[in-house]
């Protein structure tokens, strides 16, 4: 009888072993931006997939890119591109990054809703943030200090911003730095002398966003570029994916179902 029994728990613990084997597992880690369209996909492919368990952690681009080239992370959302540097850091660890451009965004200035100002142009956006500007009276605001509202630098959209608004220029230090996107729009609808900048999925109704030269930021400005801040947003994988993490990209990338996503989280699809 008691060799019967522990038969039995010995063929059980066999049986939850090769399930846990087979069961697939999925990390990714990265940025905030990426982040709601990562969620939405992955709740979407693990209903289609139950054998499949996906784990999805926004630290910010840099986070997610230094896990990709430690080898923490399966998968890094990342709002930018890996520098030179990463990915030679990636290949002397022992694999090359394979860069997959998952959807397109815009990166979009943000004032309090009470804010009668619509539009900026690059010039001003880099006064504002180098702390030249410091009153929106001087930009065609009311008469008060403007507090400027900034991602911190292991953001990717920090950088891109840093890119093509402050021109490799340093924000000034008086900036408040938020380590989200979330954190922006909370601090901004907060606050009526506040500027920040924000991608597209996370701009709603508790702020204001302002068009930069005269050009809005929406679908159309980005896909074709026309919007002085666009940029594709992107998952990185440690070589080329396969099994599982293969499955899941081309998930992502298929016109009718990660694609879907995209769009319901607030960015732009690819077609």
């Amino acid at each position: 009888m008691k060799s019967k029994l522990v038969l039995s728990v010995f063929m059980a613990l066999a049986c939850f072993t090769v399930n846990a084997v087979w069961a697939g597992s999925i990390k990714i880690d990265g940025s905030t931006t990426v982040l709601p369209i990562a969620q939405k996909i992955t709740e979407a492919y693990m209903k289609e997939n139950p054998g499949v368990s996906i784990s999805v952690s926004g630290g910010g681009s840099g986070n997610g890119i230094k896990a990709i080239i430690d080898g923490t992370t399966d998968i890094a959302n990342s709002s930018r591109f890996m520098k030179d540097e990463e990915v030679k850091a990636a290949m002397e660890k022992g694999s090359y990054p394979v860069p997959f451009a998952i959807a397109y965004d815009c990166i979009v200035p943000v004032v309090h809703p009470n804010n009668p100002l619509k539009d900026l142009t690059v010039d001003q956006l880099k006064g504002i943030y180098k702390g030249e500007i410091n009153n929106w009276k001087t930009v065609g605001g009311p008469d008060s200090e403007i507090v400027v509202i900034s991602r911190d630098t292991s953001s990717g959209t920090y950088e891109i911003w840093e890119e093509k608004i402050m021109k490799k220029e340093r924000v000034y230090a008086g900036a408040l730095l938020q380590a989200s996107n979330g954190a922006v729009t909370q601090a901004v609808s907060k606050n009526k002398n506040a500027i920040g900048y924000l991608g597209i999925g996370y701009v709603d109704n508790s702020v204001k966003a302002l068009t930069v030269n005269g050009i809005p930021g929406n679908a159309e400005t980005a896909l074709s570029g026309v919007f002085p801040v666009s940029r594709p947003l992107f998952m990185f994988t440690r070589g080329w994916p396969k099994g599982d993490i293969y499955k899941f990209i081309n998930y992502v990338l298929h016109p009718q179902k990660g694609q879907k996503f995209v769009k319901e989280a607030g960015f732009v699809p690819l077609y």
